[in-house]
């Protein structure tokens, strides 16, 4: 489904654009003394980061990583929701207070996927590094092999970057 955009050329406005949705029409402010080459490339960050939005508003994280630890033997993270600012990594974790993030670029991706990459983080829950035992637990995941080749695939040089 295509986004509805409206840009609107502020002469207010000297550097930041911002982006809102308005009655299912995507409003994008930009400085009146932007290019048309910037309007077309800050239109398409906005479409997208509303589309990943809209894409992440249909996984309940929470229950999800419930039921993956409950499954798994892990413990549940205190807390969990998606970020837009992981832009290098696609999951990481606070051991100290519980608290796992997920780079909301994982919801465009498939489940299993995404199941890998929670199960990851709540094992950092119970394993800090990425050693042996770290792995042991991980790999309990029967998906976790493939989803470490999806995610390389994807765009990390190597498979610890999920955090």
């Amino acid at each position: 489904m295509e986004m509805e955009v409206e840009v609107v050329r502020s002469t207010r406005r000297r550097k930041t654009i911002q982006a809102y949705e308005v009655g299912g029409v995507l409003r994008v402010a930009i400085p009146a003394a932007c290019t048309a080459e910037e309007e077309a490339h800050w239109v398409g960050v906005m479409v997208k980061r509303f589309e990943r939005r809209r894409s992440t508003a249909t996984v309940d994280l929470v229950a999800r990583a419930a039921e993956l630890a409950r499954r798994y033997g892990l413990p549940e993270a205190t807390s969990i929701r998606w970020v837009d600012n992981q832009s290098t990594l696609w999951g990481s974790c606070t051991m100290v207070d519980g608290a796992i993030r997920i780079s909301s670029r994982l919801a465009e991706m498939p489940r299993w996927v995404l199941d890998y990459v929670i199960v990851h983080e709540l094992t950092h829950l119970v394993v800090p590094g990425h050693g042996p035992a770290f792995n042991e637990l991980v790999d309990r995941y029967p998906k976790a092999e493939r989803a470490r080749g999806y995610l390389i695939a994807k765009g990390t040089s190597e498979p610890d970057d999920v955090d």
